[in-house]
């Protein structure tokens, strides 16, 4: 039991490690390569005088283009990944990911929408982020019955809701301009940092760092949840209460990534299994673990989506390029058993 604990506190160790190194890889690459002094020196110079050795350009890519873009990968990714980690056990289901209870379409209709009626980035992103959570509001109340509401029921209601605003969501592309519009709703669906400010990470990561923090503080409870009802009551639990605060935060996570770039599917489905692979189903230690692989991953599709051709490709169809093939070797591998 020690030897595992120290065995597990190493490879959290490791895994916190890859999305930092990935980050300064990531600044210096792209189409205009920094070499990784410049771009130290330019980091550093925002905390403690550094001696000028860059160019104006330099400057400019580094902290007004890549760094946004980046921090926001990685935030998005983790958030994703430890949102798809908490559905998926406390719905005991290996299938569930953070899009399960209809946020996605949701947000997707609402930002859709938004771009139909005007072109401001701040209404499409606030629609989005309040169909999203509207969609999800509209999941409970269709399946409370009897003043309860059952994750069977939860998950239905979640397919019903998300079938109705992808419908929504096609009855805006038929409305829409398709010289115009139309092009713009697409690429954002399909998800993508482009344009990616220093102010959206500012606004948004609050958000999603305080779901993550959430889900980090109750992941011993998460542990207890993923048993039967009948063994968490037993343990003194209040199952309601904290289904309630962990969907909660999952669906603020989720609704705000899915607002700022767009439906990115796979994370929350795929990396929470790698979680697996790697420290266990100890939550403890599977919490955190996601984070880290969450936020490396995206950040990984990100480079690739920006650097592979001369027009970026959208994240989402890296994303299952990469996953499904994985996920299809995962359940060749497990036979369909999950634990």
């Amino acid at each position: 039991m020690k030897l595992t604990k120290k065995s597990n506190k190493g490879k959290l160790l490791i895994l916190a490690l890859l999305p930092l190194i990935l980050l300064i890889v990531s600044l210096c690459i792209g189409r205009y390569y920094v070499n990784p002094q410049t771009t130290f020196s330019l980091l550093l110079s925002n905390f403690i005088p550094v001696e000028s050795i860059w160019e104006p350009i330099e400057e400019l890519i580094i902290l007004k283009v890549r760094l946004p873009r980046v921090l926001m990968a990685l935030i998005i990714g983790a958030g994703l990944s430890v949102s798809g980690t908490a559905f998926q056990s406390i719905f005991g289901n290996p299938l569930v990911s953070p899009h399960v209870l209809g946020v996605s379409a949701g947000a997707g209709f609402g930002a859709a929408l938004g771009i139909l009626l005007s072109s401001n980035v701040f209404v499409i992103q606030i629609m989005a982020l309040a169909f999203g959570i509207g969609a999800v509001m509209i999941t409970y109340l269709i399946s409370k019955r009897k003043k309860a509401s059952t994750l069977f029921m939860l998950v239905l209601s979640g397919v019903i809701t998300g079938a109705f605003f992808t419908a929504l969501i096609s009855l805006i592309k038929y409305v829409a301009d398709p010289d115009d519009k139309l092009p713009e709703i697409v690429y954002w669906l399909m998800g993508s940092l482009t344009g990616t400010s220093i102010n959206d990470v500012i606004i948004s990561s609050p958000f999603i760092i305080g779901g993550m923090i959430i889900l980090v503080l109750l992941r011993w409870k998460i542990n207890i949840l993923s048993l039967s009802e009948e063994e968490a009551r037993s343990l003194g639990i209040d199952i309601t209460k904290y289904r309630l605060i962990i969907i909660g935060a999952s669906t603020v996570i989720t609704a705000v990534s899915v607002a700022l770039c767009g439906i990115v599917g796979w994370i929350g489905l795929v990396i929470p299994h790698v979680g697996r692979m790697i420290v266990g189903n100890d939550h403890k230690v599977l919490i955190p673990a996601s984070i880290f692989l969450g936020g490396f991953y995206l950040l990984l599709i990100d480079n690739m989506s920006r650097i592979l051709t001369s027009a970026e490709i959208p994240l989402s169809i890296l994303t299952a390029v990469i996953g499904a093939p994985f996920f299809a070797y995962l359940l060749r591998k497990t036979g369909g058993r999950w634990a």
